[in-house]
């Protein structure tokens, strides 16, 4: 059964949010993760703080619409989701707690700074590892039963192409948190994120391939879809101007690149989904756009709200942004 022109719409609707919470919880989430490797001391690590400070926690309300936009549009997928990754998603919900109160807590309780620090390195490397194991498996398939219930285990999420589907997006997640060090800072931790990029540059284009190579043998129905191949090659070519950028000391560019990475990588796996959004073992028990939505009364109802609501969000977005441009100084309030 074909989808509804509606059906389809919110299901680029919820990618979009997807998307937009990628490229902008994900230089945070990389940050996160540079964290402690990249400073050497106190006021470095506070110059990264304030980097992210005015956006992290606006940046994860786009990770929260996006479960409630697919909730709301599709809550067949939203129940075999959150179901059969709970203990997944549980994991990924309790990193993320302990990433916020780590950051406000580390100002506030000087003698457990370590601990603290701990808690927001570690908070950003598990979701940013786990969230592309799930897509994995969402791609490649899993076992649902004909009520669209998981049949598998904690263990079935981790084989061989989520895996690496998982090693991809987190080397996506450290480049792009890179890149906006490079950005956002001067002298020598900007030179230490570059030298980072550069090896992690290396890292996900041998991740790249590999995943390409086992798709041949996962994803057998893709091997001729144009669209997909399109975004690969636009994944490609960002990657090549990304390793150029780097040569010319253009770091907007470089951060303008891994941005591009992230929305070629989405544009792939929305060529390769559409109109499935969890792969089932048994292709027809597969949920769709069209046999998991909710009513039409209820994606056409939801259609004006996110009419309204998205273009607000994204000025707002717009405006942070601009207000805060720029390289962050010592001095600056903040962390």
């Amino acid at each position: 059964m074909e989808p509804s022109a509606l059906q389809t719409l919110w299901f680029f609707l919820v990618g979009f949010l997807l998307v937009g919470y990628s490229l902008l919880d994900g230089y945070d989430l990389g940050v996160g993760c540079l964290f402690s490797l990249l400073t050497e001391k106190e006021e470095e690590k506070k110059t990264l703080l304030r980097a992210i400070g005015p956006f992290w926690d606006g940046n994860e309300v786009w990770l929260l619409t996006a479960g409630a936009a697919l909730f709301a549009a599709f809550p067949p997928v939203y129940a075999t989701v959150f179901s059969g990754f709970y203990l997944a998603l549980m994991l990924v919900l309790f990193a993320l707690i302990f990433r916020a109160v780590s950051l406000e807590f580390r100002g506030h309780d000087p003698r457990r700074t370590s601990l603290w620090e701990m808690g927001f390195t570690l908070g950003s490397w598990v979701p940013a590892f786990l969230f592309g194991v799930a897509l994995g498996n969402v791609i490649v398939g899993v076992p649902l039963d004909a009520a669209g219930e998981f049949r598998g285990s904690f263990l079935t999420l981790f084989r061989l192409f989520p895996m690496f589907i998982g090693f991809l997006g987190l080397s996506t997640f450290l480049l792009h948190g890179a890149a906006y060090i490079a950005l956002k800072t001067d002298g020598p931790l900007r030179d230490r994120a570059k030298k980072a990029a550069v090896k992690l540059w290396w890292a996900e284009a041998l991740l790249f391939v590999s995943c390409l190579a086992l798709s041949f043998g996962y994803l057998s129905w893709a091997r001729t879809n144009i669209l997909a191949w399109a975004c690969a090659a636009v994944f490609v070519a960002a990657l090549i101007v990304l390793n150029l950028a780097f040569g010319w000391g253009n770091d907007r560019l470089a951060f303008l690149m891994t941005s591009l990475m992230f929305l070629s990588l989405w544009g792939l796996v929305g060529a390769v989904q559409y109109p499935v959004l969890v792969r089932a073992r048994e292709t027809a028990l597969s949920l769709t756009a069209a046999n998991a939505s909710s009513g039409p009364l209820t994606l056409k109802v939801m259609l004006i709200i996110a009419a309204v609501g998205l273009p607000l969000v994204i000025a707002a977005v717009v405006f942070l942004h601009r207000v805060f441009r720029g390289k962050v100084r010592d001095g600056d309030p903040g962390y």
